[in-house]
Parts: structure tokens; sequence; C-alpha cells
């Protein structure tokens, strides 16, 4: 019973595609308890600025100014600072000692995984004690919706688009991810995996009136990710930041967040500051900027990461 209600929580999603529920199922039913609790080795930040800091400590969100006017890098933490906080590091770009190594970089794409990756390999191989926290997808979906010019149409419940369509190149994008996930569990690494947030629901997607397609392309590309990356709990946790975005605008008072449409930043990222805000409560905002979450969406995420590392039997 204590397995199955594990699973049951692991397991859980708010949408899922129809063509996606049973594998994803047999993923869930792969695992067992942890026989002694994980301790992460070397934590490494894999992805875009959802996942990492910039090279002097600032985010993609909103960095905290203390009352001498002095940015501090250790407030506000990003989800993955928090995780890698749990297993005792701080990061490389924000502080010294035992530090997570940032491979993550602003604006990268799930083509550019594959050489964050390789990066680490090459400085330090990887081992079962190595955990690699990845995030990345909101900026090709972005690019796709800006710029593809072929057939836009988006349907979740497809699962095989025809070559050349919006849905396609979504999908092998997805299917990027999802292989550098692979590498690194025939590697035996391990990894926290989060699903791309729900564009459809960004201030960015709201302006444009298309929040209903964002949301499709969210969910076209999280579903490849997920469905093509090898099945086993033993060696990866997925935190759901998609089904996070939509329980989050429906019961926002649940984490403390006040405003799930407005933009709590007066510039944008990464220059917002606590002292640039719109008002001085708007860090309680679902939204930094038009499309990057806040400090509240940060910290419901690593609670989810922290639980993953901890409860799955890596």
């Amino acid at each position: 019973m204590q397995m199955a209600g594990a699973m049951m929580m692991w397991c859980r999603s708010l949408r899922v595609l129809p063509w996606l529920l049973l594998a994803w199922l047999a993923s869930c039913g792969g695992g067992t308890q942890q026989i002694e609790p994980f301790q992460a080795r070397r934590v490494i930040f894999i992805g875009d600025e959802t996942v990492g800091l910039l090279p002097d400590g600032r985010r993609y969100g909103i960095n905290f100014i203390n009352a001498d006017g002095n940015f501090d890098c250790a407030q506000l933490p990003i989800w993955s600072q928090q995780l890698a906080t749990n297993f005792g590091f701080t990061t490389d770009n924000c502080g010294g000692g035992v530090f997570a190594v940032t491979r993550a970089a602003a604006n990268a794409k799930a083509a550019d995984v594959e050489g964050q990756i390789s990066a680490q390999f090459a400085a330090s191989g990887v081992t079962p004690k190595d955990l690699f926290v990845v995030m990345v997808g909101m900026n090709d979906i972005i690019e796709l919706y800006e710029t593809f010019t072929g057939d836009r149409s988006c349907d979740t419940g497809v699962r095989d688009p025809a070559p050349g369509t919006l849905m396609a190149e979504l999908q092998a994008r997805g299917r990027l991810v999802a292989a550098q996930v692979n590498r690194v569990i025939e590697a035996d690494g391990r990894l926290i995996v989060s699903t791309v947030h729900d564009l459809g629901y960004t201030p960015y997607a709201i302006a444009a009136g298309q929040s209903a397609l964002l949301s499709c392309m969210t969910a076209v590309f999280n579903a490849r990710v997920r469905v093509d990356s090898i099945q086993d709990g033993r060696f990866w946790g997925l935190v759901l930041a998609d089904d996070d975005t939509l329980a989050i605008v429906r019961n926002p008072s649940t984490i403390g967040v006040t405003n799930v449409t407005d933009v709590a930043c007066t510039v944008a990222p990464p220059a917002c500051t606590t002292s640039t805000l719109v008002n001085p409560l708007a860090t309680t905002y679902l939204w930094a900027s038009d499309r990057h979450f806040g400090p509240l969406m940060h910290n419901q995420l690593a609670g989810e990461a922290i639980t993953r590392a901890r409860n799955n039997p890596f």
C-alpha cells in the first residue's frame, strides 16, 4: 500500500495526452522504494535560464536587492538552487564551498542540451551519484510560435503528425531532450527533469491572444520528452511544471500567489530586481516577466524536485 501510494503521487498528471497514458503508466510502476537515502556527489544544471543562474549570479526572474542596495544571489533562489541546497551544495555562480555546476545557459534550446552534457562528461565523467537537473524547451516553443511558416495546426491527440508541420517540429525537439535524458541514464547517471511550464497561461500568450495554441504546443513538446525517455524511476524523476501552472492559475492562494495574469517586473529580466517591481508585493505574482515565472513557482518546483530526488529509488 505504501509503494502504491507513492506511485500514485509520482504519476499525478492533470492533463495526459491519450497516446501518452499507457507508456507513462508503465514507467510509473517500475520503481521501488529507496534502500538507502540518495546523496548526490555532484549536481549539474542542464538547459536554459529556467534552471540556471547567469555567471554573475543573476536569474531570469526577480533578483533580490538588500537594505544596503546590494544584490544577493542567495535570496529568492530558483528551483534548482533550492534542490542543490537540499543536498548541501551552493551553485558555482552564487557562492563558494561545494557547488553545483551550471551548464545551463540563457536562451538555450533543446539542441543545446547535447553540448552541455558532453561538456560535463568530458570534465568529470558521470557516476550513479551525479544528479543532472534538466529544464529546457520554453525557448524552442516560443521560437516555433514566432517563426514557423508551415502548417501551424496543433492537436494533442495526434501521435504521428505529418512531416514538415508545427507538430512534427515540436515532437522532434522533444525527442532531442529525451535522447539526452537517455544518454545520462545509459551512462548510469541520475536526473530530475522538469516539463516546460504551460506557456498558454503566460502574459506573453494572453497578450497575443494565443493561449490555446501555446498550451497545445507546450503539451506536445512535453509529451515527447516524457514518452521517449527510458521509463525507469530508478534513474530519473519528473517535475510537472505544466500541471503546476494550471493548478496555480485555478487556485493561486494555495501557494500564496496573488496575481496570475500580470507581469511583476517593470524592466525585463535579468535586469529585474526587487527595486524594479510594479509594487513591493509583486514577488507574489506568478509571472516575473511575460514568460518567466517568479519566486513562488520556483518554490513549488523546488519542493517537488526535492521530493522526487529524495524518494525515487535512485
